[in-house]
């Protein structure tokens, strides 16, 4: 008889290397305590890595430059805990403003605004993943573009948008079709809405 561990390990190198996994996407194994002891062996032997409680990958190896494991990033992991949790989220604060280019710093915290449940997540060396819950309404968008931007807008505030950073986010809204932006006007604030319909003039 195959062993749960082993029926484990086939699916999950099927996911292939840099996938991101959770307990539950295996309970059709076995029992879930099982199913984390055969997570926990292939842990310890190096097969996956564990990231935060409940939550793994199968890692890439930089065969290359000779880096070794190549780690999911924050982002990666947060997208996917979205996907099971089959809930929205947008970065906000001061991640939005990296992910822009309006700053070069990628905090240590990363929050999130979603429509599930809020938590925090550690991810290890001091880094973690917020999501502070918001309305179903405010994650309404139907261009993520246009959702960052009115995130990292409300964020900075109205009377902080700097010539510097307004440029900035022009140069990357020019970069994406006026329409599809200007189809979630409708769910920025005023004053967004204004500066993003002047970044096409």
């Amino acid at each position: 008889m195959i062993s749960i561990e082993d029926k484990i390990w086939t699916a999950i190198k099927a996911k292939g290397k840099g996938s991101i996994f959770f307990p539950s996407d295996f309970t059709s194994y076995g029992e879930v305590k099982a199913v984390g002891k055969s997570l926990e062996r292939l842990t310890a032997k190096g097969n996956i890595v564990r990231l935060a409680r409940g939550i793994y990958t199968y890692p890439e190896m930089d065969t290359v430059l000779g880096l070794g494991i190549l780690m999911p990033s924050i982002e990666q992991i947060a997208e996917t805990i979205a996907r099971r949790d089959k809930t929205r989220i947008v970065p906000t604060g001061a991640y939005a403003m990296n992910k822009l280019g309006i700053s070069t710093q990628v905090p240590m915290n990363i929050v999130y605004l979603t429509d599930g449940t809020p938590r925090k997540i550690s991810i290890g060396s001091g880094r973690s993943i917020q999501f502070k819950y918001t309305t179903p309404k405010n994650l309404s968008f139907t261009n993520p573009l246009a959702m960052l931007v009115t995130f990292a807008l409300k964020e900075i505030g109205r009377n902080n948008v700097t010539v510097d950073i307004a440029k900035q986010i022009k140069n990357v809204l020019q970069k994406e079709q006026k329409e599809k932006v200007l189809a979630d006007k409708a769910l920025m604030p005023a004053w967004i809405r204004t500066f993003t319909r002047q970044a096409y003039e």
